[in-house]
């Protein structure tokens, strides 16, 4: 990692492990791979697995009873419950919502939690609700402001409250400004 241009403070935060952990970051976990990028104002627990190079975004929240493969970013405004599991690869963007426990009750807490599994490659669209002890199959992609109550097929498309299949995606896609646009636009009443 070059260290030009980074203040003393920061250069402070790169570990002999080549992680960078953002100084206004709480890390307390000592299982957190190579390459693993931490950002300003996250909360890892002591407990966490996190893979190799990882991105870690602001304002997210790590519990203890949560693993996280390689290559997974984690957008801002995430909270990951007991009980989730990441495989590698996987893209969960800004403010998806993670539940662990199906009854909360305030001051109520369970023993065991159910396992949430996200598989390898799938990605999260923004401001999702994923129920707990749902999986995400391989490659999936869950559409922005989804509520997911079952269980995710792989290669599969899924939107709406609740989320349903709405079709298939492949293992790389084409990039946006490259794919065909399958839907109509309206013209514009006059």
């Amino acid at each position: 990692m070059r260290h030009e241009g980074m203040s003393r403070q920061r250069r402070k935060t790169v570990s002999a492990l080549n992680r960078l952990h953002h100084p206004m970051a709480i890390v307390e976990s000592k299982r957190i791979g190579k390459g693993t990028r931490v950002w300003a104002f996250a909360h890892i627990l002591p407990g966490a697995i996190i893979g190799d190079d990882c991105n870690i975004c602001d304002h997210t929240f790590i519990e203890n009873k949560v693993v996280l493969g390689d290559r997974v970013t984690v957008k801002c405004g995430v909270q990951l419950w007991d009980g989730i599991c990441v495989e590698d690869e996987v893209f969960i963007g800004p403010n998806v919502t993670f539940a662990n426990d199906r009854y909360p009750r305030s001051q109520r807490h369970l023993s065991n939690y159910p396992v949430t599994v996200l598989g390898k490659g799938c990605s999260i669209g923004a401001n999702a609700t994923i129920l707990p002890g749902v999986r995400v199959g391989r490659y999936a992609m869950v559409g922005a402001g989804a509520v997911v109550t079952r269980d995710v097929p792989p290669y599969r498309i899924v939107t709406g409250c609740p989320a349903r299949v709405r079709g298939k995606i492949t293992k790389h896609p084409p990039l946006a400004d490259q794919a065909p646009r399958t839907w109509k636009r309206e013209k514009a009443k006059s």
